[in-house]
Order: C-alpha cells, then structure tokens, then sequence
C-alpha cells in the first residue's frame, strides 16, 4: 500500500506542476558513497522512530530527520524502498534511475538492520536497566 500511495503522490505532484504524468527518471544515483549515504539516512530515520519517547514527540522528530537528511546526505534521503520505488517515476532533481532503486533499498536495509541493532542495545529496557 505504501509503494502505491507513493506512487500516486508522484502523479499528483506532476499534475500540480502541469509534468506529464508518466516519466521515468534518468537522474542517476549510484556507488559507494551514495548508497552509504542511503544507509545513514535510514539508520537515523529508523532510530528516530523507534527510539522516540512520546508518541507526540514522532511527527516532529521525523519531519525535522528527513528535512536535515535532505540536506546533510549526498543521497537526498530517500530512506524508504516505497519511496525509492516511486521517485524512479519522476525525471525531476528528486528523481532515481529505476536501474539505480536496487542499490538504493539494499543500503535501506542495512540501514534499516543497524538500527534496530542500535536500539535493542541503547532503548531496550532490559539492557538500560543492567547499566
């Protein structure tokens, strides 16, 4: 459902910015240092939402990752495949080559991997409380 929403989100911005609806991108996003960069935005995004204290704390805590992630990322954060998936369907600056999605959401789930490791290890209450 994620993949979908997104999907149709990109074809309703091209139709708020009068774009052909239909396009594939060809700006690419490849190598090391990109997909580290994919990585370590989703490790972060990851953390933010599972490491987050007050349920009123998440909307703006992840706003505030993704918009600094935007910049502080060589990627642009895309940290989420669904997300990876539908900006190979714009050939605007936000878009990825569809060649270039599978390197993207391997580095999200390794990102996504760390993460929950770094959590159990920092928030899980059973090791806070054996410190």
């Amino acid at each position: 459902m994620q993949i979908i929403g997104c999907c149709l989100g990109v074809l309703l911005t091209h139709a708020m910015f009068a774009l052909p609806l239909l396009q594939f991108s060809t700006h690419e996003r490849t190598g090391a240092s990109q997909w580290l960069a994919e990585c370590i935005a989703t490790f972060g995004l990851l953390l933010v939402v599972l490491g987050h204290r007050r349920a009123t704390d998440a909307p703006w805590m992840i706003a505030t990752w993704i918009g600094s992630a935007y910049w502080f990322t060589s990627s642009t954060s895309f940290a989420n495949p669904a997300i990876t998936i539908a900006r190979a369907l714009t050939n605007t600056f936000t878009g990825i080559r569809p060649v270039d999605v599978t390197g993207f959401v391997a580095a999200q789930l390794v990102g996504a991997l760390i993460a929950v490791a770094a959590h159990r290890s920092l928030f899980d209450e059973r090791n806070v409380a054996q410190q």
